[in-house]
């Protein structure tokens, strides 16, 4: 590489003014299109540009504004008045309210509609989970190790690491309180293996496909019309889907299983983790649920994707009352506590209940109180 020395530097810096003097000289005989070394780049067009140059374009009669008295003389049109009976006004695309003991439908809004349900898919995640508990003794005291796979899942997250290790009782914790979508995969793949491989799939070695093939034979035998499962945990995938009654039903059956209500209901949990080398280290799940702060609530399940927006599952009494309510594809989250709470009330005063009657389930922090409570 030749250096440049400071005189050739001079030099050249003598030369480029020279020749930017001629040709700036040369600029009101030669057209500006011939010194420029490439074409004249256009500037993008604002909005407002746009529509004056469309505008240009636009037919004659197309411009045509009317008149003033034609514009105001206009009568809009309205939609009927708001009734003053039924159900309150929600921000949600679907909803159900089911009574609690029985999962019937009381009311509800496009309830049989198909839609993405997000994270409210751990319902049934922890469903299949508690079923296996109950024909095989030891299944809650099985050690779950994370896959890397598990560890690597996309979303809200239980926090485990791959090669850590903890009891099916504790991770469930895991799943239903910070909604962790690696517990789902952690899950499925622990348990996948001593489940049938799917009917189009006969020789599946993986337990992931094997376990979310349980899910959906679960939501035949429930009688869940219009639910498929294509994964443990709720992410986005095509053909997976649910309606507000099929959770309605799926939740009523989950509820009357002691150990699920106990987990829907808690607010925190603690736990404690082992790696592969005997290493401890603790970590603490809050429920994703707010509505478990309010007396009358003990649970059940929130979800939030983009495709499936604000999604909620709760369960209340009051009085010797219980009630399931679903909302699916709120606006906001704020806004599908209020569409929650406002559902519960309209049906509770339909129903006859009155101020005071509230039965306020122990928040629990554990199996324990519920396993406490559910004996009285």
């Amino acid at each position: 590489m030749v250096r440049m020395g400071e005189d050739d530097m001079v030099r050249k810096r003598g030369k480029s003014r020279s020749r930017r003097s001629r040709v700036l000289a040369t600029l009101t005989v030669v057209p500006i299109a011939m010194v420029l070394s490439g074409p004249i780049q256009a500037q993008p067009a604002t909005a407002k540009t746009q529509r004056q140059q469309a505008a240009r374009n636009e037919p004659a009669q197309a411009q045509q504004v009317p008149a003033p008295e034609i514009v105001n003389a206009e009568v809009p049109r309205k939609e009927p008045t708001d009734p003053l009976d039924g159900p309150p006004f929600v921000t949600a695309r679907t909803w159900a309210i089911a009574d609690g003991r029985t999962g019937g439908i009381l009311w509800g809004h496009d309830e049989a509609k198909s839609v993405e349900i997000a994270s409210t898919t751990k319902i049934m995640t922890a469903f299949v989970v508690l079923n296996l508990a109950a024909t095989e003794p030891g299944v809650m005291d099985e050690s779950v190790t994370f896959s890397k796979r598990a560890d690597q899942t996309l979303g809200s997250t239980s926090d485990v690491r791959e090669g850590e290790r903890l009891p099916v009782r504790e991770l469930l914790y895991g799943l239903l309180l910070p909604s962790g979508n690696d517990a789902a995969v952690a899950f499925a793949e622990h348990f996948g293996g001593r489940l049938k491989p799917p009917s189009d799939a006969p020789h599946e070695a993986d337990p992931l496909p094997r376990f979310i093939a349980e899910m959906n034979r679960v939501a035949v035998e429930l009688g869940l019309k219009e639910s498929h499962f294509a994964n443990p945990n709720g992410l986005p995938a095509p053909g997976h889907h649910s309606s507000a009654r099929d959770l309605a039903k799926l939740t009523q059956k989950a509820l009357a299983v002691p150990t699920f209500a106990g987990y829907v209901k808690t607010l925190k949990h603690g736990c404690s983790l082992v790696d592969g080398k005997g290493q401890k280290r603790n970590v603490v799940w809050t429920n994703t649920n707010r509505l478990l702060a309010t007396e009358g609530y003990d649970g059940v399940k929130t979800g939030t994707t983009r495709a499936a927006g604000e999604c909620l599952v709760a369960s209340g009494h009051r009085g010797d009352d219980h009630l399931i309510v679903v909302i699916l594809g709120a606006s906001s989250n704020e806004a599908r506590y209020a569409d929650a709470r406002n559902l519960f009330r309209y049906a509770w005063l339909m129903r006859g209940q009155r101020a005071g009657q509230v039965r306020a389930p122990r928040l629990s922090s554990g199996l324990r109180d519920h396993q406490e409570d559910s004996s009285r």
